[in-house]
């Protein structure tokens, strides 16, 4: 099956989703600050360089967008139906280092938080970030 757009305009599209800085990660920051909480951003020197690094609560929080790190049973997960098994490849990378990255901060005696994208959206948003407050404080 063929690409709906133009290789032109799917390397634009592609190039415009950042890694940083996007509008889930950005909501659960203005929450965590507007709370008294203080983080870090991005800190390269833990494994998997997590979104928010609390550590004040020795936890770290990842925001997964649910297409590119496989979120299963999830509506925003979906396969594309051109380059499948190059998509599969490329999420299932995502996902097994998703996995390593946890497992060495959990060794490591960090709390990781992991956020998805479909819990910040507006039926649920509420209800996660109540959740995420009071894991933080009941440490």
């Amino acid at each position: 099956m063929a690409d709906v757009y133009s290789k032109e305009t799917r390397s634009y599209n592609m190039s415009r989703i950042r890694s940083k800085d996007t509008r889930p990660e950005l909501l659960v920051r203005r929450f965590l600050h507007k709370n008294g909480f203080r983080y870090r951003l991005h800190v390269k020197a833990l494994p998997g360089k997590p979104d928010i690094v609390l550590p004040k609560y020795k936890t770290v929080i990842f925001i997964h967008g649910c297409f590119w790190h496989g979120h299963e049973g999830c509506k925003y997960y979906i396969v594309p139906k051109t380059r499948t098994e190059w998509w599969l490849n490329k999420i299932g990378h995502n996902i097994n280092k998703d996995a390593v990255a946890e497992n060495l901060l959990l060794a490591a005696g960090w709390k990781v938080i992991k956020v998805w994208e479909c819990e910040l959206k507006k039926a649920m948003v509420e209800i996660t970030l109540h959740s995420l407050k009071y894991s933080l404080t009941n440490v």
